[in-house]
C-alpha cells in the first residue's frame, strides 16, 4: 500500500498545477488568475527542488515548460478558441514524450520494476495512447461546445482519465506480480 500512495503522490505532483488551474478556474471563473497561479505554482515546485538540491527528472521540466508556454501564450492571445486547443497540443507533446521506453521507472517500486519490467513498460505506451486520445477529444469537446461546457468535460475527463488508468495499471501489476510470485518460487528462483 506503501508503494501505492508514494506513486499517487508522485502523480499528484507532477499533476499540481493543472489541480491548482482546475479549482482557480472552477472557483474564480477568471482564466488569467487561474493561469497565473498554475504558473506560479509549476515555478515554485522546480524551485523548490533546486532549493532543496534534489534531482529533477525530465518530466517535471517538460510539466515545467509547458506551463510557462502555454501560459504566456494564453496571456499574449487572449483568444478562447486557442485556450480550448492548447491543451490537445500539450497533449500530443506529452503522447510523444511518453513513447520514450522507461519514462515509467521513476514512479515505480523497486519490487514493481523487479517483478513486472515487462508490464511497466507496455503501460508506458498505454499511457501515451491515452493523452494522444485526450488530445483528439479536447478538439471535438473544444470546436463542439463553449468554452464552459468544455472547461468542466476537460477537466473532468483529465483527472478522471489518468486516476482511472492509475488504478487499473496498479490493479494489473499487482495481479501479474502475484501471479508470477508463486511461478518463480516452483522454479527455485524467488
Amino acid at each position: 500500500m506503501r508503494s501505492l500512495l508514494d506513486s499517487g503522490r508522485l502523480l499528484l505532483l507532477d499533476m499540481a498545477s493543472t489541480l491548482c488551474f482546475l479549482a482557480a478556474y472552477l472557483l474564480t471563473r477568471d482564466l488569467f488568475l487561474s493561469v497565473g497561479l498554475a504558473m506560479a505554482l509549476g515555478v515554485g515546485q522546480i524551485s523548490w527542488q533546486i532549493a532543496r538540491r534534489k534531482p529533477i527528472d525530465t518530466m517535471q521540466w517538460l510539466s515545467l515548460f509547458l506551463v510557462l508556454a502555454s501560459g504566456a501564450a494564453t496571456f499574449l492571445t487572449s483568444d478562447a478558441r486557442f485556450i480550448m486547443v492548447k491543451p490537445s497540443l500539450i497533449y500530443l507533446i506529452v503522447g510523444i514524450v511518453l513513447l520514450r521506453p522507461g519514462w515509467m521507472n521513476r514512479y515505480m517500486p523497486p519490487i514493481a520494476l523487479a517483478a513486472v519490467p515487462d508490464v511497466v513498460y507496455v503501460f508506458g505506451f498505454i499511457w501515451a495512447g491515452l493523452m494522444f486520445a485526450s488530445a483528439a477529444l479536447n478538439l471535438v469537446v473544444a470546436f463542439g461546445t463553449d468554452a464552459a461546457t468544455w472547461a468542466i468535460v476537460m477537466s473532468v475527463w483529465g483527472i478522471a482519465s489518468k486516476f482511472a488508468l492509475f488504478l487499473i495499471q496498479y490493479a494489473v501489476m499487482r495481479l501479474i506480480g502475484a501471479h508470477r510470485r508463486p511461478a518463480a518460487s516452483a522454479h527455485g528462483t524467488s
